[in-house]
């Protein structure tokens, strides 16, 4: 099976072309090299995929025939991701935006001139 259908078939995409797109960016790794959309998965495999700043890691136990309900998606991968890759404070620090009191109203002049610097760089 295709690597763009089987994580398709896993639901880790909505679309099968959302996908393939992912593999054509290099967010889907198998070992440490990007991926083609038709790259061939066989079963235990170890592939890395990107969503929402976060490299997910799984490993292939099955191949499924078609796409799988939400509750099936364990038996046919083995999800290896490191559990810190998910803290609160690991998400805030991808942030770009700079912190600002909850509150406090519109920003200044000031406060926006140096928001706009901030974003600059």
């Amino acid at each position: 099976m295709r690597i763009d259908q089987y994580l398709w078939c896993l639901r880790y995409y909505k679309s099968r072309n959302q996908s393939s797109l992912a593999c054509k960016q290099g967010h889907i790794r198998i070992g440490d090299r990007s991926v083609k959309p038709s790259r061939e998965v066989l079963i235990g495999d170890k592939i890395k995929v990107r969503k929402n700043q976060v490299w997910h890691e799984l490993i292939v136990m099955d191949i499924p025939k078609s796409r799988l309900g939400a509750k099936l998606v364990d038996i046919y991968r083995q999800n290896i991701t490191p559990k810190d890759v998910f803290d609160h404070a690991n998400f805030q620090s991808l942030s770009k935006s700079p912190e600002r009191e909850r509150g406090s109203g519109r920003p200044t002049k000031k406060d926006r001139r140096e928001m706009d610097d901030y974003f600059e760089d």
